[in-house]
């Protein structure tokens, strides 16, 4: 799951990306509105979490500009915590808001809710069964025949896209933009490296190989009956 945390005070932002991260989320963090607007539209993510108080541009004015042009579910948070502050951002586009300050354990149901919600009205899955290799996205669950896969939190950023796409080719490009939010020219070995290391989790051991190098083009994840 890709979050994007739009949020200027350090120490709050600090502590809520690295637990996130911890628990295995692909966090993108912004600390000012017009950062945090460009990269929400920019980018797909799962869920926004996004600031009222926000230095160049407040949240609503994300929010705003946001709403104009994606449906990406958004969590404001802020220190305001009446009910007219709430409502306020409910009515302008917000899905949730959250009063600070908050549990980091509720933070993160409300994120799984807003997630679980928007996978239901677009009829989208959460779950990928790729021959015997489970994928759940929402519980962040990995499964290969009787066996649970530990994954990190890239790995399990680009297992997630590649099962998004099974049976699609991706380029390095593409899953370089996709999950390490870089120009893939910067840095040419990352992708392979990643790839070698989700590789010896999810397939080394098994007889049926599911992720495949696809020369000159990229990667896929697919069964394949005839050759691997």
């Amino acid at each position: 799951m890709r979050l994007l945390l739009v949020e200027d005070e350090e120490k709050t932002s600090s502590y809520i990306s690295r637990a996130l991260c911890e628990m295995s989320y692909t966090v993108d963090v912004a600390a000012d509105g017009k950062q945090g607007l460009y990269l929400a539209v920019e980018y797909d993510y799962d869920a926004i979490i996004l600031d009222v108080m926000l230095p160049v541009l407040d949240g609503y004015g994300v929010l705003e500009g946001l709403r104009a042009i994606k449906k990406t579910p958004v969590l404001m948070l802020s220190a305001r915590s009446s009910v007219d502050e709430r409502v306020k951002g409910l009515r302008r586009g917000a899905d949730d808001y959250l009063p600070k300050p908050f549990s980091l354990i509720e933070l993160v149901a409300r994120i799984q809710v807003l997630v679980r919600r928007r996978v239901n009205e677009n009829g989208d899955t959460a779950q990928f069964d790729i021959d015997d290799l489970h994928i759940d996205l929402l519980a962040r669950r990995v499964v290969r025949g009787d066996d649970r896969i530990d994954l990190t939190a890239k790995e399990f950023a680009l297992l997630s896209l590649l099962a998004r796409h099974h049976g699609e080719i991706l380029s390095k490009m593409m899953i370089a933009e996709q999950v390490w939010d870089m120009n893939f020219d910067s840095d040419a070995n990352v992708v392979e490296v990643a790839i070698k290391r989700l590789r010896t989790k999810i397939d080394t051991p098994y007889t049926v190989k599911l992720l495949h190098t696809v020369r000159g083009m990229g990667y896929v994840l697919e069964k394949r009956t005839y050759r691997n």
